[in-house]
């Protein structure tokens, strides 16, 4: 989808999957989980499917994994 094909400038809503994600509602954007800066679609490319929350780069992915403990060799917090 680019940004041109309707949502206007509303939040998109999409199902994260693996490899791929599902527009279930049109618009022009996300908005990360880690930084709040908005993510146009044609460039969204982090995300978890288990939180279903996109990222705005690598750098974010990877905090938001380090703040659930998900990494190997790390503890969870509670």
């Amino acid at each position: 989808m680019n940004r041109f094909e309707g949502g206007g400038s509303r939040e998109a809503k999409i199902e994260y999957l693996d490899g791929d994600m599902r527009i279930v509602q049109n618009g022009s954007h996300v908005v990360c989980a880690m930084t709040g800066k908005f993510i146009p679609l044609d460039e969204l490319r982090y995300w978890s499917v288990i939180k279903q929350e996109p990222y705005a780069d690598a750098a974010a992915s990877l905090e938001a994994e380090k703040r659930a403990g998900a990494l190997p060799n790390q503890k969870r917090s509670a």
